[in-house]
């Protein structure tokens, strides 16, 4: 996958900006980067547009800055020469992803049909917008389409909001949602950083979508992991489970054979994405062991230990 659309995997949530006043720009885009989303769709819907684009990439470096709504040869110039680092339209124009890629641009045209997704591919595209997403479908839409074009990713936009917005996220071929409910035009206008930077932080928990998974306690044998986890299982009534490395007191509590990481054991925290929660936590300092990563037959990472203990307990990340 290309290097910037990887980040805005990783990111998951793209804002979509119409800005009228580009001197707001620099801190708008600070505003995203402290709520956990350093990325941004600048429409060219406004005559600030440009401007706009040229004041983040200059100011605001950790910000992926793209330009949205490109629609002819010149906004794309424009854009390109304002620091955009991808480019987004609305529809589906042969003649501008050709353009763009003579640039060398990163394009992310918008479609809505097999056909357009079809023609798309042909051009070498790997993701595509998906616009209007609630009113073409939906997700349902999208899972649909994956039977044929196993491939291909989209990034939606169109309808998509905090409620809405994990069933988007969960499906493997999505890398991405378009969304404007955190960068409304009148928290813009009356600069209310402080709730675009809140509103940012609940999306990007919300995408999460964290949760305990189950406990691990280190035992020193098969026959006292056994004993625990019979235990357990007829004291709570959970469901007795004996595998390979552990036996487990399903879905709540695992009793290793022999002792793992953290001097008690391990706490698992389900997400739905665990690149993503991976990224994320990262932003905060949060280190997690490359060593310890377990992956799918995609590659997708199922799971990962972060570094450290916590309470003499491992903490490792699983996807839910």
């Amino acid at each position: 996958m290309h290097p910037v659309l990887k980040q805005i995997s990783d990111i998951g949530i793209v804002p979509v900006i119409a800005i009228d006043d580009a001197e707001k720009a620099v801190p708008l885009a600070k505003a995203l980067a402290a709520g956990g989303l350093p990325v941004a769709e600048v429409t060219f819907r406004t005559a600030a547009g440009e401007a706009a684009i040229r004041a983040i990439s200059r100011e605001v470096p950790e910000m992926l800055v793209g330009a949205g709504t490109v629609l002819t040869h010149d906004q794309l110039d424009r854009a390109l020469d304002a620091g955009a680092r991808f480019i987004v339209s609305p529809g589906f124009n042969p003649d501008m992803v050709r353009y763009g890629l003579s640039k060398g641009a990163l394009m992310v045209p918008g479609t809505a049909t097999p056909g357009e997704m079809e023609q798309a591919m042909a051009l070498g595209l790997e993701v595509v917008k998906f616009f209007p997403a609630e009113q073409n479908g939906g997700v349902a839409k999208l899972k649909a389409l994956a039977g044929p074009y196993k491939t291909l990713k989209w990034m939606p936009t169109g309808g998509v909001n905090a409620k809405n917005l994990a069933d988007y996220l969960v499906f493997d071929q999505i890398v991405a949602c378009g969304g404007t409910w955190m960068v409304k035009k009148d928290l813009i206008q009356q600069e209310n950083w402080a709730e675009i930077t809140r509103l940012s932080r609940e999306a990007v928990r919300t995408m999460l979508g964290f949760s305990l998974d189950h406990v691990g306690i280190n035992c020193g044998s098969e026959a006292e992991a056994d004993r625990l986890a019979r235990t357990l299982c007829d004291m709570f009534g959970f469901a007795y489970q004996m595998g390979n490395s552990s036996v487990q007191a399903l879905h709540a509590v695992e009793c290793t054979k022999t002792p793992g990481r953290g001097t008690h054991g391990h706490i698992a925290i389900a997400t739905s994405n665990v690149d993503r929660a991976v990224y994320h936590l990262g932003l905060y300092g949060v280190h997690c062991l490359p060593e310890t990563r377990k992956t799918d037959a995609k590659g997708n990472t199922k799971a990962i230990y972060i570094d450290g203990e916590f309470g003499g307990f491992a903490i490792h990340l699983v996807r839910r």
